[in-house]
């Protein structure tokens, strides 16, 4: 292993490319690299992958570029353990993985690389990349129109792509009204399973107001996964301000009456409004 390349920082991105897969390769090592990333496997690291996903997009999220270098570069680094694993197995390594995802992006922009024109629309683009992606997918044995939407997405954001999928076969509502029509039978039928029937219903109820919710996300333009994680970081704005409000009072919310928090939840979300 050559050390003056892992220990070389000079901003070239091919030569930095090439430090990081030399670090994940003395890491692995079995003689000399670091117990703990030796023991780890695909499964093992394929939480940490999620998770930092999910803290690209909060950096994204808060605007904060500087974090947002950092998590991308924890971002690359799983692609990088899952290529050395990869590798290791005999599966794959980094550079068919690179080469796989390019050949992909250069078929999938005829316009851009082949013959096609150019002259097109960002929702014709848009249109021809679902009938690419389709044939692939096809190629791939998943004939269904759901196939292929991964299983280990979070629950909302898999809600949105299977309706988006099937609704571009015309499994879909002639217009929003009938979603939102939907939207409150299945609220109803979540009231008449809390007061009459088991646990099981009631879950089964909430799933189904759930996933209509995602499908009136999809007709409104909206990401539900983004509006519901805006709603999170809002709910926890407003109550670190109550939190703050009893402190100051020498007080804590658990020793407040609903209606005194409440109060300055109200406060607060009317000057969220009027700002």
């Amino acid at each position: 292993m050559d050390d003056a390349l892992i220990f070389d920082e000079t901003p070239d991105a091919g030569l930095q490319m090439r430090r990081l897969l030399a670090i994940m390769t003395r890491l692995r090592d079995p003689e000399t690299g670091c117990p703990w990333d030796i023991e780890q496997t695909y499964q093992t690291i394929a939480p940490y992958t999620i998770e930092e996903a999910y803290e690209v997009a909060d950096a994204i999220e808060r605007e904060d570029w500087r974090a947002l270098e950092g998590e991308l570069g924890d971002l690359l680094l799983q692609s990088v353990y899952h290529a050395r694993i990869g590798e290791e197995a005999g599966h794959f390594d980094f550079a068919s993985i690179a080469k796989t995802v390019s050949d992909k992006m250069v078929a999938r922009h005829p316009h851009i690389f082949g013959q096609e024109s150019r002259e097109k629309s960002a929702s014709q683009q848009t249109e021809d990349w679902e009938k690419i992606k389709a044939a692939e997918r096809a190629g791939a044995g998943e004939a269904g129109v759901l196939d292929g939407v991964a299983l280990a997405l979070p629950a909302l954001m898999r809600a949105a792509k299977l309706q988006k999928r099937a609704a571009r076969v015309g499994f879909d509502w002639p217009e929003i009204g009938n979603v939102l029509e939907k939207l409150q039978e299945e609220a109803a039928e979540l009231a008449e399973a809390r007061d009459r029937l088991g646990p099981e219903e009631i879950e089964e109820e909430m799933g189904d107001l759930l996933f209509v919710a995602a499908n009136l996300s999809r007709w409104l333009g909206v990401e539900p996964e983004t509006a519901l994680r805006k709603a999170n970081d809002k709910c926890t704005r407003r109550f670190k301000v109550i939190e703050d409000d009893f402190r100051a009072k020498g007080r804590s919310p658990a020793e407040a009456s609903l209606e005194e928090m409440d109060a300055i939840w109200n406060k607060v979300r009317a000057a969220d409004k009027a700002s």
